[in-house]
């Protein structure tokens, strides 16, 4: 006999172990029966939406008549009568005098989940392409007594919709941090806290484009998000080559740009930092032309061998929008950055920030002020500094060792070096295939050259100016751009392979033993 009542010939097994599509719904419908009485015919009814909806149940399956569902469940007949009811109106079901219960045809399996689409770190023995920080280096309990003291305290009127500039207490913490450690002029009222340096460009690129801006000048190399970031604003990226001392301003006057783009404490990829010199004739070029320079102040903080260089914007507030973030410092996935803009800008970008997004989470920014305030940050500065200091002092080490000859450029600062090995080990194609065999992920200084979506660099890439860094050591001054010299306006290939390794989220051990399999793999 079935749980039902009728004999096994007369009807299949609606258990578990049925041979028919039925079954394999059968166990979303088993919590029905254990349900409180009041909330049974609504937990069926999920239930039966939820079979459909996986796919567990395909169109055209026939499903048990009532009775029988009833039974084998021990609910009442008319719980599943109604579940049936209201699930053929809704579209779920179909049926027809004499002709049983159907699943229908309108319903389509949802996908199973959602994607991830984050970016990860390659799957290699080694991975030195630049830009991610360690991140087990976050401040855990840290970060966690400060939410606890911030939800502690925080008003309940305080978690309505915020200032789109940001908490007045955030913007006079970071006034005073970045004052004290980047020589910036900030008053809190023309600082925006923004989602990181990314939505920094994208709202200056929205507010240029407002006033009629169609390009703007990017550094070359430079970083390729930059290009990307102003063309989501509709606003297109001329690159611009670099010489020793930083932009090349004779290619900047010829563009014809009004606003450029710059990371002069530290340039991206190269390695090297703005000449005061040049610092000065870039915020001439700035007033003479009405012109804006941004600064992209990405790890400023970490300076190895002497203290930071102040920000340029401390030289001139009216012509420079300065941005950062903690991303670098403490985890890109906090999405906490700033924009501090001259004060014709000020206006518009707040207006535009207050329309992207209406502000910050609330939480958040507190928690950052907290953390601030009591010191926290400075303290995870400092931990971080010492840390890269010696993976850096570690990769250069090893590349003595294992590539002898290799001349490692700019200054002793940021998360990356350019490493420039001997010509035996080219061509760079056949390099970086041999390293990506042996399990080990680097990017070629080309990767950062010449930004998709600009228009042709104005003079071809990188100005060879003055002599190269010495052979093995790092800069000691301003660095030098080692990009090999301009022969019309092309680079003459010398054959040597050029790389741009980051190492902040590799511990020293996992570089030694990266450095000695590209070695070992070029030598094959």
């Amino acid at each position: 006999m079935t749980s039902s009542g009728t004999n096994a010939r007369d009807s299949q097994p609606l258990g578990p172990e049925a041979p028919t599509p039925w079954a394999a719904a059968w166990e979303l419908l088993l919590p029905a029966a254990s349900a409180p009485a009041r909330a049974r015919g609504r937990t069926l009814q999920e239930a039966l939406r939820e079979s459909v909806r996986s796919g567990r149940l395909a169109p055209g399956t026939r499903l048990p008549s009532s009775r029988e569902l009833a039974a084998d469940l021990a609910v009442s007949r008319g719980l599943v009568t109604e579940a049936y009811e209201q699930l053929t109106a809704e579209g779920y079901l179909r049926s027809g005098r004499g002709a049983g219960t159907w699943v229908g045809e309108a319903a389509r399996a949802a996908r199973p989940r959602a994607r991830d689409l984050a970016p990860r770190p390659a799957d290699a023995r080694a991975d030195f392409v630049p830009g991610t920080p360690d991140l087990s280096l976050f401040p855990r309990a840290a970060w966690a007594a400060a939410q606890r003291g911030v939800l502690a305290e925080l008003p309940h009127h305080a978690l309505g919709y915020p200032d789109p500039r940001g908490l007045p207490r955030l913007r006079t913490v970071l006034a005073e941090l970045l004052a004290r450690r980047r020589g910036v002029v900030a008053e809190p009222e023309r600082i925006v806290v923004v989602s990181g340096v990314a939505q920094a460009m994208t709202l200056l690129g929205f507010v240029l484009h407002a006033r009629g801006v169609r390009e703007v000048g990017v550094e070359d190399p430079g970083s390729p998000e930059h290009g990307a970031l102003f063309a989501s604003a509709g606003v297109g990226t001329v690159p611009l080559p670099l010489d020793g001392e930083g932009l090349a301003l004779g290619p900047l006057r010829a563009s014809g740009v009004r606003a450029v783009v710059t990371t002069p404490a530290h340039q991206f990829p190269s390695g090297i930092a703005y000449s005061a010199r040049r610092r000065a004739e870039l915020l001439d070029w700035a007033r003479t032309s009405d012109g804006l320079v941004v600064e992209d102040d990405y790890d400023g903080d970490f300076r190895y061998d002497r203290a930071p260089v102040g920000s340029l914007q401390g030289l001139d507030p009216e012509r420079v929008a300065y941005t950062g973030s903690v991303s670098k410092s403490l985890a890109p996935g906090l999405r906490l950055g700033w924009l501090l803009v001259p004060e014709s800008l000020a206006e518009e970008v707040v207006e535009r920030k207050r329309t992207m997004d209406l502000g910050n989470p609330v939480v958040d920014q507190a928690l950052l002020a907290r953390f601030v305030e009591r010191g926290d940050y400075d303290r995870q500065l400092r931990r971080c500094q010492r840390a890269y200091r010696e993976r850096r002092d570690t990769l250069v080490s090893a590349l003595e060792e294992h590539f002898p000859g290799t001349e490692v450029s700019g200054i002793a600062a940021g998360l990356h070096v350019i490493a420039v090995l001997p010509a035996r080990h080219g061509p760079t194609d056949r390099f970086l295939e041999r390293a990506a065999a042996a399990g080990v992920a680097v990017r070629p200084l080309a990767h950062y050259g010449g930004m998709a979506g600009g228009r042709e660099a104005v003079s071809g890439g990188v100005v060879d100016a003055g002599e190269e860094v010495g052979r093995g050591r790092v800069s000691d001054g301003d660095g030098k751009v080692d990009g090999g010299r301009e022969v019309d306006g092309e680079r003459e290939v010398d054959g040597r392979v050029r790389l741009v390794l980051g190492y902040a989220q590799l511990a020293p051990a996992r570089i030694r033993d990266g450095v000695r399999l590209m070695a070992e793999a070029v030598r094959l």
